[in-house]
């Protein structure tokens, strides 16, 4: 691996755990929103509720980076995150959720380059380590997505998650991603 594709591949691998730094205080704000029925509310048959999405977080991370990528047993059961009717607490929930994401991201920071490059069986895929990182962060990312459309639902409040970046604030990210 040339110099190019080692600091491409380490510039994913930092970007990748900031998601995760990212989008995880913004879930958390949303399950502080929200009561506990509320975290157990379906919009409909065919949805699912915050406190779903975070168990499938849960699970998903856990399965493809604490196992798949870091070597931990797969005991996931998946139907269950979506079967689960609550109420589980939600301090239960964010502290499940704070916990695999911090075992994640201990796992992410200490993965080589070569290492996201070798092959790994996760969930029946065979997958480069990059693209089970890959996976994990947009999976990431869109359910967050979902459990604050869902909050914006209940509490009718602009949460003020998205906002225009200022060059200040892109000169800090660009020298995070670009030390």
């Amino acid at each position: 691996m040339d110099a190019n594709e080692l600091a491409l591949v380490e510039m994913f691998r930092k970007d990748a755990r900031s998601g995760f730094e990212k989008y995880l205080p913004n879930i958390i704000r949303c399950l502080q929103l929200l009561n506990e029925k509320e975290i157990w509310w379906r919009p409909n048959n065919a949805s699912n509720a915050a406190g779903n999405i975070v168990l499938h977080l849960c699970g998903n991370v856990r399965q493809w980076i604490l196992s798949g990528l870091g070597g931990a047993q797969d005991l996931r059961a998946r139907d269950k995150e979506f079967s689960e009717r609550g109420p589980i607490p939600r301090r239960i929930l964010i502290t499940q959720l704070k916990r695999i994401v911090g075992e994640a991201c201990e796992i992410i920071d200490r993965l080589s380059a070569e290492t996201l490059l070798q092959e790994y069986k996760i969930q029946g895929y065979q997958v480069a380590g990059l693209i089970a990182l890959l996976h994990v962060y947009e999976h990431f990312a869109y359910h967050a997505g979902q459990i604050t459309y869902l909050t914006k639902l209940k509490s009718g409040k602009n949460l003020g998650f998205t906002r225009l970046a200022t060059e200040k604030s892109v000169r800090k990210r660009q020298k995070a991603v670009h030390p």
